[in-house]
């Protein structure tokens, strides 16, 4: 296997800048530039030369032997200054040894996930990490790097493993001295499980809209105030705003940090009736955009939208700078109300992502999906008797196996290039 090696942090100058190197060959490369290194998760203050041996720069560098590294594998990195020169000297120095290449995207990842020290789901929960932008984010990714839903799949697995062994025991030595009838034990086992499972199933739409935002709709009539609204809540100038009605057409995206929960605030068109072709389009739009937001704010000026208010959503009385009256009246022009409403959208959020569980991605409820529905089709063969045991443990066995490649133990292949398509050169 070749050596790797790519700059780990950021492109561009820095006060510091890191360079990882994995593989067989990376203590001996690594040694080579910077001389002796220190022992095993010891750092050293050492000078870095090129081929000619002349002086590159000084780095602080850290050894991690395998299989006790991030990789699995012998890790050897270079804290080096920011210099956009040193690092392209550093990385054409490394370029230049035996054995040794650019990594590809993803690469050092992908050898921690070959190498056992990463699970799947744990490689999932690293990219979420990477890419999270509020406080939320970063404590679900944390979970799922931490590998708490690998620890509950393997439980999963190990219960099921029992009850078909539990089955099989019956088939295979029906004339011993052995209990012929395991339903109970079996069916207090795929109860467990089953139960366990279809909590984290529905707790994952929850959980993938923290990963990827809660979705907001500011509803009204044309003219009402939703995007100087828009605007107060951004802090920006986000929305053209006007007295003239109809002037947003299409939907404005804004994206904020709600109390830690990342929300993206749509502006939408204002619904009536018209006889312009393009704002009949626009109203079309935001009517399928508010019915899909997790939680909408209704303005109302007077006129009502064609939408009917759920329990999650904010019903508001627009332009209370002009009413002179308090909250549920607000004013994005004034600010009037702003504070208050923004209380009630966290707390409503709040309660939104309180539900969330471990499983963070649509291909994690599928595959627990699968396995439910294995666990519940040996189920009903289990009532029939013991003469179809083993067709029982037969669908208990695919009940394991889609646990299996949740984590990545099986058919992993065809989505290890989606996954680390997204990583980074130095992750």
């Amino acid at each position: 296997m070749d050596t790797i090696f790519a700059q780990a942090t950021a492109v561009g100058r820095a006060g510091v800048s890191v360079v990882r190197i994995s593989g067989p060959h990376a203590r001996e490369i690594s040694g080579q530039m910077v001389g002796g290194l220190p022992e095993h998760r010891q750092t050293a203050l050492r000078m870095v030369r090129g081929t000619d041996g002349g002086y590159i720069d000084q780095a602080l560098v850290i050894r991690f032997d395998g299989p006790n590294s991030f990789t699995g594998e012998d890790v050897v990195e270079l804290h080096l200054h920011g210099s956009i020169a040193i690092l392209k000297r550093v990385l054409l120095e490394l370029g230049s040894k035996p054995h040794a290449r650019l990594a590809e995207p993803g690469e050092f990842t992908r050898r921690a996930l070959e190498n056992g020290r990463l699970d799947l789901v744990q490689v999932e929960g690293l990219s979420d990490l990477i890419e999270a932008e509020t406080e939320a984010q970063r404590k679900q990714a944390l979970k799922v790097l931490s590998g708490m839903l690998g620890n509950k799949v393997e439980s999963w697995r190990a219960a099921l493993i029992r009850a078909a062994a539990l089955l099989e025991a019956t088939i295979d030595f029906a004339d011993e001295d052995v209990p012929v009838d395991v339903t109970g034990e079996v069916r207090e086992l795929l109860d467990g499980v089953r139960a366990d499972v279809q909590i984290e199933i529905d707790g994952t739409e929850s959980a993938e809209r923290i990963r990827t935002g809660f979705e907001v709709a500011i509803v009204g009539a044309p003219n009402v105030g939703k995007s100087t609204l828009l605007n107060r809540l951004a802090g920006r100038d986000a929305a053209i705003t006007s007295e003239i009605a109809g002037t947003t057409r299409d939907v404005i995206e804004v994206r904020m940090d709600l109390g830690g929960l990342p929300v993206t605030l749509l502006d939408t068109a204002g619904i009536r009736e018209s006889d312009d072709t393009i704002e009949n389009l626009g109203v079309q739009r935001a009517l399928s955009r508010a019915s899909d937001a997790d939680v909408r704010i209704f303005l109302l000026d007077g006129d009502d939208p064609k939408l009917d208010p759920l329990e999650s959503d904010i019903v508001l009385t627009a332009k209370a700078d002009r009413l002179n009256a308090g909250y549920p009246a607000i004013s994005g022009q004034t600010g009037a109300g702003v504070e208050e409403l923004l209380n009630d959208l966290q707390e409503k959020l709040g309660v939104l992502a309180a539900d969330a569980g471990l499983a963070t991605h649509a291909r994690h409820a599928v595959a627990m999906q699968s396995g439910i529905d294995g666990i519940d089709a040996a189920t009903n063969i289990l009532d029939q008797g013991p003469d179809l045991y083993d067709l029982a443990a037969e669908e208990l066995r695919v009940a394991i196996r889609s646990f299996e490649a949740l984590v990545g133990r099986i058919d992993a292949e065809n989505l290890l290039d989606e996954i680390f398509a997204s990583f980074c050169l130095g992750k």
